[in-house]
């Protein structure tokens, strides 16, 4: 049996049939756990929560101003995006820009998350820029020209720009690289295995980057501010958590999804939380439709949810469960506690 609590249970009617099990960690930038329920020493793949880190070493380097890429370029690549216009034409400005072509790509094909843009291909087989990772891998592919490195392989681990962003991701985390476990993520990039509450840390440094180098603290702030601004970019226009949360907090929490059930955001400095906070989710099976309710459920436990903002996002926190008639036949709800330490 597991020894993660239940997070999430679905009902059908008055009863549970199912929970999602699992962890989640609030934490400040120097590592001191605020809150936490679970076993947070959990390892985990950040997967698609590492993003707007290993987006760093591009904007450290100065690429980005060298290209001349705008804010809207620096949220796509930072983005898990629904595959719709507004998402593809930043990514294939950002190719433009280098002098390459989305030949150059090695994220893969898979349909675009958003389901209106599914339907509008009709049978079509998608676009590489359609893939949710397209922005990040095209960031890679940046900072390969402007470092001179070889583009045909630049997503091996092995590869100059991915030990630099394994570099920064260990920085952000407070664990050594040699500790961080590498793995292949779903577009061939590498992944970042480590405690579910060092992912938690590394949001709380990206939001609040003070303890480190001053180009460091410029390039999170960048990183973070355009996730700010432009939040339908980080994950799409229709039905995506992550821009439903930015929107509804304003420019107070960055989100972001993973794939296998991990969830992050950031909490920057606010009166509740001076330091900020860096929050890591993680479904034990894996089951996104769970991270939703939980990522709202732990904002409001942590006290950063006016009564406004819970009902504008009620929809994610208590998720309707309906047949394949549209009738409503039970819903995800959460059932955790927050442990806050002394």
């Amino acid at each position: 049996m597991s020894e993660q609590p239940v997070l999430i249970e679905a009902t059908r009617g008055r009863i549970a049939e199912s929970y999602h099990r699992g962890c989640i960690a609030a934490v400040e930038p120097n590592g001191k756990v605020v809150a936490s329920t679970g076993r947070i020493d959990l390892k985990t793949y950040m997967r698609s929560t590492a993003k707007p880190i290993q987006l760093l070493p591009l904007l450290i380097s100065g690429a980005a101003d060298r290209f001349g890429f705008t804010e809207e370029e620096i949220a796509i690549m930072a983005a898990s995006h629904s595959g719709e216009p507004i998402h593809t034409v930043h990514v294939e400005s950002i190719l433009n820009k280098i002098g390459l072509d989305k030949s150059y790509l090695h994220c893969g094909i898979h349909p675009p998350f958003d389901k209106t843009v599914q339907q509008e291909l009709a049978g079509r087989t998608p676009d590489v820029l359609q893939n949710n990772c397209s922005g990040k891998h095209a960031g890679m592919l940046a900072q390969c020209v402007a470092g001179g490195y070889d583009t045909a392989k630049y997503e091996s681990p092995n590869h100059p720009i991915q030990i630099e962003i394994r570099k920064t991701i260990a920085l952000f985390s407070g664990i050594a690289v040699e500790n961080i476990e590498i793995g292949v993520d779903g577009c061939s990039a590498p992944v970042f295995g480590m405690p579910v509450s060092a992912i938690a840390r590394t949001y709380a440094q990206l939001v609040n980057p003070s303890n480190l180098d001053p180009k460091l603290q410029s390039a999170s702030n960048r990183v973070v501010a355009a996730m700010l601004e432009y939040p339908e970019l980080i994950a799409g226009t229709r039905n995506r958590v992550d821009t439903d949360i930015m929107k509804v907090c304003g420019h107070s929490v960055v989100a972001k999804v993973g794939a296998e059930g991990v969830y992050s955001m950031g909490i920057l400095p606010n009166e509740k939380y001076p330091k900020g906070l860096g929050i890591a989710i993680k479904i034990e099976d894996g089951n996104d439709r769970a991270t939703g309710p939980a990522a709202v459920e732990t904002l409001d436990r942590l006290g950063l949810l006016s009564e406004e903002q819970q009902g504008q996002l009620s929809c994610w926190r208590e998720r309707s469960i309906k047949n394949h008639s549209g009738t409503f036949v039970g819903e995800l709800r959460p059932v955790f506690e927050l442990h806050f330490q002394l």
